[in-house]
């Protein structure tokens, strides 16, 4: 029986098709990494770093956007209220060296779920997954804690950026 928990409250028609989108995006990670461990390779050994080169590519724009590296800009230009919405965030602290979010759901922990794997696996899809969150902060001289995890069997995800 699998300990993860992840039943989304909000049910909007838009918000569904939204998470329909990542959970593909999801979808296309694990078959990656379920295909490069039949050829032998570990899973963490190119999936982190490539997600990680994403991160950061997306933060340098992000960054650019938003014309700061302060994390209240990271919360407004990536966090916004459709974000929101879509991972059913409370935002719990913003400043411009603190970003605290809790995540109520995971699309991509859902598409693992209806995909199969097991609890092992979505642990370690989301570990991989996180790195391109940690590449974001990166580019925000930040960095990002996960205290909890949803896909660890947790109630919520800890979103923790801190400035270094």
């Amino acid at each position: 029986m699998s300990k993860v928990k992840n039943e989304a409250k909000i049910k909007n028609p838009l918000i569904k098709a939204v998470r329909e989108q990542l959970e593909h995006r999801a979808l296309w990670l694990y078959l990656l990494c379920d295909e490069a461990g039949k050829r032998g390779l570990e899973w963490e050994d190119f999936g982190s770093a490539a997600v990680k080169r994403c991160g950061l590519s997306q933060g340098a724009g992000l960054v650019k956007k938003g014309n700061t590296d302060s994390l209240v800009g990271l919360k407004k230009t990536l966090f916004t209220k459709p974000a929101q919405w879509v991972f059913e965030m409370d935002i719990i602290k913003s400043t411009d060296d603190e970003l605290n979010i809790n995540f109520h759901y995971c699309p991509l922990v859902k598409a693992w779920q209806k995909a199969g794997c097991t609890d092992e696996e979505i642990a370690k899809l989301c570990d991989i997954a996180m790195c391109g969150d940690r590449g974001i902060g990166e580019c925000y001289g930040s960095v990002l804690d996960l205290p909890q995890s949803i896909a660890k069997g947790d109630p919520i995800c800890e979103l923790r950026y801190h400035k270094k």
